[in-house]
């Protein structure tokens, strides 16, 4: 059932969204050379490599590490507005259809990141990764953490570790409803951002991996 409706609501989104997806487009290609997807290479279910799409933010042939930061190198203008507003990840609809994501689930790691989990960590990749994830919810703003030059311990040491005790909390629970919930609240942030709070460290009174507030 969860993965019919995966896939219906994926390419119902597409043909709603087709439009967009034009729009942005027609502005990567004005904004520099280059192809509009930039393909990633991810670790999905079960430990099995496979290629993430992306809208391509930054400018071709420019070298950056595999997660987004505020102050990547050169970034495209409209680059910056795709990835506040998340529309940078909307071609993972592609990647839901294929088989290789869900629209909930943990979101997918480069390797290098996957060969520092633990044992216990390694359990995020018993199911597919997601467009969304209650990680993401809580980390809604996670680039604006990662600055300095210590960003990559941070993000190693801190950061990947809430949002991986995030994702194992939630795995154990999990139920076709909390995955509708985490949809929703996905959507009212894309659509109602203005109004919530936008650090990205988690909200205050929040404690991420603990009952609904992993949400």
């Amino acid at each position: 059932m969860a993965r019919l409706f995966d896939v219906t609501a994926s390419l119902a989104a597409l043909v709603v969204l087709a439009p967009l997806f034009a729009i942005v487009a027609i502005a990567i290609k004005l904004s520099s050379t280059g192809p509009v997807l930039y393909r990633a290479s991810r670790i999905g279910r079960g430990g099995v490599p496979f290629t993430m799409y992306k809208f391509r933010t930054m400018h071709h042939g420019t070298a950056g590490p595999s997660i987004t930061r505020r102050d990547d190198p050169p970034v495209l203008t409209i680059g910056r507005a795709l990835r506040r507003y998340k529309v940078d990840e909307l071609p993972q609809l592609f990647n839901i259809i294929r088989g290789d994501m869900n629209l909930v689930g943990p979101r997918p790691e480069d390797e290098e990141y996957v060969r520092m989990y633990t044992e216990e960590e390694r359990g995020v990749l018993t199911a597919r990764p997601g467009l969304t994830s209650p990680a993401s919810l809580v980390y809604r703003d996670e680039e604006a953490l990662l600055t300095g030059d210590g960003w990559h311990d941070r993000y190693v040491n801190e950061i990947m570790r809430t949002k991986l005790r995030v994702e194992l909390d939630y795995l154990r629970r999990r139920s076709f409803a909390c995955d509708l919930g985490v949809l929703a609240r996905t959507a009212g942030r894309l659509l109602f951002g203005a109004v919530f709070r936008r650090s990205g460290s988690p909200a205050d009174g929040e404690t991420p991996g603990v009952g609904r507030r992993a949400l």
